[in-house]
């Protein structure tokens, strides 16, 4: 029986094989397989195109994912039109059956569309919906304040040039409303994004997070101005809350009425006025109605970071104070103006500063609760270094006015300068929550994530916030940094600093990132005139990028030059450890020890002034530097507690990206002299594609002369160095003849 059973199932098996190769046979007659082959590889291409262009240009996800549904469905099509022509003799198609596959794919690619449209919306909304507000939310609670979004007002007069007006009184209402700390108040930027929008008033809310909206419109005729408002359950479209109101067009009054719409929509709502929010409510900021409108058009100026608009801003402010010496917000926005212009300028330093401290000070004189000069004082500190008294600054501006972003954001940058990473997420998490679509804030969060080494989420908020603004040069610099630094695409992230010179060319920030990627490219000759236009315009400006140009002279093996831009930066950053670090190399190479170690001692007293040095991530890469110092002085127990409190303040932080530590390891293993452990470490960063400044790092780094003959060494970067000409080869095949 068992007999049986084998031959039966062989004689089964025989025919199986013969009827499998005559329908092989036919198949391949017919070039059925050929026209698959080439279908799925043509397919397989365009997707590949498809991504990158959808990464450069920040196309929704669900394109992609639509298209390739639509080649999939077409597939089936494709290969019955192939056997069919395969019967009839003939290898070509005709345009009736282009149209029924063209139809196919669009009606297979629309149904996915509208699936994954609809998906998007729904993560769009719990992206911005506490307690899931941003990608990295987790550790942040949520929010259960009531909450509330302001949308833009409609102007109802019939002059166009009222609109300022309408808008400055839709943000005065905003910022009176923030004032009560028992409510969520979500920013004007946020809201700015739903004007003249048709979505409805659930949606909206959705969208930002909040339960209610209050909607209005003005109406400015004459010397009267009429304000209307109304608050509405987001949930059930009820009105909760109208009013009318109906007067003279002065400041006062039109102060005196933004107090009264505060008040009505927190009792309302049943949220706690905090202490002293409902007198200042009542407070009259200025009683000059053109220097309120002056203020109001300085403020809008800066909401784009642009540097032309920063100076616009200044005059605005100026003209404000001018009318009205007395106005407190005035001098805040004219101090805040001044410093943005150092920031995203290039302008000099240390009389912006000076002025705005004056500024400042004025304003805190008028008012010394005023949350936004508290904030603004702190970030005044942070550009002096003076950490302590800017955290206290924001601290007390959030504890008057917790629904402040401004103060959020910049207590968040302040607590990545000091290496406290998970602590700056914190914040800007926070701020988000309060701004969920400002372009600046989700760039931040991507910042923020960036350092803690969350480079995907990074990579989302990035590209979130170019998607909101798309002219904001901020975000694409940005985002160039971490597809170089931490995803080693340099060929994706060129093109995107090119698009912010494009769009701000009065800042040196894109330039010298630029720079930065062409320099790490490889490629020379861009490199060299990048950063020779960028010397030109700014290299005689103290500031942060002579830093970047005292290593991109090191780099390049120009030493007298390096020293004569660390120099420079040291004037008005005593910190900066790239600069420190090449002067002390000079010293080192002319016998100055004693003056390398007053330098370090004035900048980093914390590391020298005390028995246990306080290394933290602030200030791991001072205390590498320092300790080889010691080294050279013979003070080896002292630069053994330095490595040794480096080594531990880089544990969990990230490698890769503009925040990450690099190969500061392999600079410790090989000061203490263990070239094992060196050459093990650098070999793990050039795996994890490791590129920031190494090109300094093989040929200069002192640190790690007693390696840089090791043929692991040499290997590490041999692999590195073909790796970038790869890139470098691919993305000059992009440019157009002559493009340069």
């Amino acid at each position: 029986m068992q007999s049986m059973e084998d031959s039966g199932w062989h004689v089964r098996g025989r025919a199986t094989d013969g009827t499998n190769q005559r329908i092989w046979q036919r198949l391949g007659d017919r070039k059925v397989a050929q026209w698959g082959i080439a279908y799925i590889a043509g397919a397989w291409g365009f997707l590949q195109g498809l991504q990158y262009v959808s990464e450069l240009f920040a196309w929704p996800d669900g394109l992609r994912r639509a298209a390739f549904i639509a080649l999939l469905v077409a597939l089936p099509i494709v290969l019955v039109i192939a056997w069919y022509h395969g019967d009839r003799g003939e290898q070509h198609v005709t345009g009736t059956e282009i149209a029924i596959v063209t139809l196919l794919f669009l009606l297979g690619g629309g149904v996915f569309w509208k699936y994954a449209h609809d998906g998007e919306t729904a993560q769009a909304a719990a992206e911005v919906d506490p307690p899931s507000a941003q990608p990295a939310s987790g550790n942040v609670p949520r929010d259960l304040r009531p909450s509330i979004a302001v949308l833009p007002f409609e102007n109802r007069s019939d002059l166009r040039a009222d609109a300022f007006f309408v808008d400055g009184i839709h943000d005065d209402i905003l910022t009176q409303l923030a004032k009560v700390g028992s409510m969520k108040v979500i920013a004007r930027t946020s809201v700015e994004q739903f004007r003249g929008s048709k979505m409805t008033t659930r949606e909206i809310a959705g969208r930002l997070g909040v339960t209610t909206i209050l909607e209005g419109g003005v109406q400015r005729a004459g010397d009267r101005v009429r304000i209307n408002v109304q608050l509405i359950d987001a949930a059930t479209d009820a009105h909760i809350w109208a009013e009318r109101y109906d007067r003279e067009l002065t400041a006062a009054d039109i102060f005196l009425i933004q107090g009264e719409i505060a008040v009505a929509i927190a009792d309302a709502l049943r949220a706690t006025l905090g202490s002293g929010s409902g007198t200042s409510m009542q407070e009259v900021p200025t009683q000059d109605l053109k220097a309120w409108e002056a203020y109001q058009l300085g403020r809008q100026r800066m909401v784009t970071r642009v540097s032309a608009d920063m100076m616009e801003a200044e005059a605005f402010f100026r003209r404000a104070i001018e009318r009205d010496p007395n106005f407190a917000l005035a001098h805040v926005g004219l101090a805040d103006a001044l410093l943005m212009q150092i920031s995203y300028g290039g302008a000099p330093r240390e009389p912006r500063i000076r002025m705005a401290e004056q500024a400042v000070a004025r304003a805190l004189e008028l008012d010394a609760n005023l949350a936004e000069a508290r904030a603004t004082s702190g970030l005044i500190a942070r550009n002096k270094r003076d950490y302590a008294r800017a955290e206290s600054m924001f601290r007390r501006a959030i504890e008057i006015n917790p629904n402040d972003v401004r103060a959020r954001h910049w207590y968040s940058v302040l607590l990545r300068d000091v290496g406290r990473a998970d602590e700056a997420l914190e914040q800007i998490q926070l701020a988000a929550e309060l701004d969920p679509l400002s372009a600046m804030i989700q760039d931040n969060l991507g910042d923020r994530l960036a350092a803690v080494g969350r480079f995907r989420e990074a990579e989302a908020a990035m590209q979130k916030a170019i998607t909101i603004e798309r002219s904001n040069p901020l975000s694409y610099w940005d985002l160039a940094y971490l597809q170089g630094y931490a995803f080693n695409r340099f060929a994706e992230a060129i093109p995107l600093a090119r698009k912010a010179m494009e769009l701000d060319s009065g800042s040196p920030q894109p330039a010298f990132a630029l720079a930065d990627l062409y320099l790490d490219l490889g490629d020379d000759a861009r490199f060299a005139e990048v950063i020779s236009a960028a010397s030109k315009r700014w290299g005689s400006e103290p500031g942060f990028f002579q830093s970047s140009l005292a290593l991109y002279r090191r780099t390049m093996g120009d030493e007298a030059g390096a020293a004569k831009h660390a120099r420079r930066a040291l004037e008005t950053h005593p910190r900066d450890a790239n600069s420190l670090a090449i002067l002390r190399d000079a010293d080192l190479k002319a016998g100055r020890h004693d003056a390398a170690l007053a330098r370090y001692r004035n900048a980093y007293p914390e590391l020298l002034n005390r028995a246990d040095p306080q290394v933290d991530r602030g200030n791991y890469q001072a205390a590498i530097d320092l300790a080889q110092l010691m080294q050279v002085r013979g003070e080896t127990g002292k630069a053994r507690v330095l490595l040794d409190g480096a080594e531990r303040a880089i544990e969990g932080m990230p490698r890769l990206g503009a925040y990450g530590f690099a190969i500061a390891d392999v600079q410790i293993h090989a000061l203490r002299g263990d070239e094992d452990k060196a050459l093990a470490a650098l070999g793990e960063a050039g795996r994890v594609k490791w590129r920031w400044s190494w090109r300094y790092f093989r040929d200069f780094d002192p640190y790690l002369d007693s390696i840089r003959s090791s043929p692991q060494f040499q290997s590490t970067f041999a692999e590195i160095e073909r790796d970038v000409a790869q890139q470098r080869a691919a993305l000059e095949s992009s440019y157009a003849p002559n493009a340069r």
